[in-house]
């Protein structure tokens, strides 16, 4: 009787860590360089482990190139406080932190009033506050482009997503992360475009960049801009 020993949840192959998920939703091995330069890989559940070794080593010059990629790039993230005159980024523009006596976070004369009294929570509350304007704003956007990629969007959700921009399921919901919501509004577009691509092929492959490029022709400006104003979002510790 042949038994199939289940994944670790972490690998390491020669000098590369890998992340190793799971997933019901996949029919091929995913592997994904993260925006910290570390690697993902996403499999579907009959892969062992010998099997996912081999396929890595086989993509080990393509991650070896894509990690230093984006360790060329830095990490300049800068760390932010919570005090008045402190910039918080909105759709591509930096709007100044007010403290104020109370009420929830928001948006109010082109300052971003956070109460004093959530100070100690402040990384949360305004986290949930990207969440709730990022629903509203997203779900406005993201038809369109779903209409022009040709798919049917079943759900939209505004969550942590880890150093993934996005994500999608093969019923057509949509994951978007809360951070997005920063970028200007060009290269949020750039997202839902990517992720809606997903929903009719899963892999980059030839056939999905063929639906972004008729859908975006500029979408390679807009990736290669997207590494670099990616690292300037905040991305406070422990609500990524």
């Amino acid at each position: 009787m042949l038994v199939t020993m289940a994944l670790p949840d972490s690998l390491t192959v020669g000098d590369l860590d890998i992340t190793v998920e799971v997933s019901d939703r996949r029919r091929s091995v995913r592997l994904t360089v993260e925006r910290d330069a570390s690697v993902t890989a996403v499999v579907p559940p009959q892969v062992d482990q010998d099997a996912l070794v081999k396929i890595i080593e086989s993509r080990r010059r393509w991650l070896y190139g894509k990690i230093a990629e984006r360790r060329s790039l830095g990490d300049p993230r800068p760390e932010r406080e919570y005090v008045s005159g402190e910039g918080f980024p909105y759709l591509g523009r930096s709007y100044r932190l007010l403290l104020v006596d109370e009420g929830p976070v928001r948006l109010v004369r082109g300052r971003l009033e956070l109460a004093r009294t959530d100070l100690e929570d402040a990384p949360r509350q305004l986290v949930r506050w990207y969440q709730k304007v990022g629903e509203v704003w997203l779900r406005r956007r993201i038809g369109p482009w779903a209409e022009r990629v040709g798919v049917t969007l079943s759900g939209l959700r505004v969550m942590p997503l880890g150093h993934r921009w996005g994500s999608c399921s093969v019923d057509g919901r949509v994951n978007i992360h809360w951070a997005a919501i920063q970028l200007p509004p060009d290269l949020i577009d750039y997202v839902l475009l990517h992720e809606l691509a997903h929903i009719r092929h899963r892999d980059h492959g030839s056939a999905f960049w063929k639906v972004v490029a008729l859908a975006m022709p500029s979408y390679e400006i807009r990736r290669e801009r997207l590494k670099r104003v990616g690292l300037d979002l905040w991305l406070p510790d422990g609500a990524v």
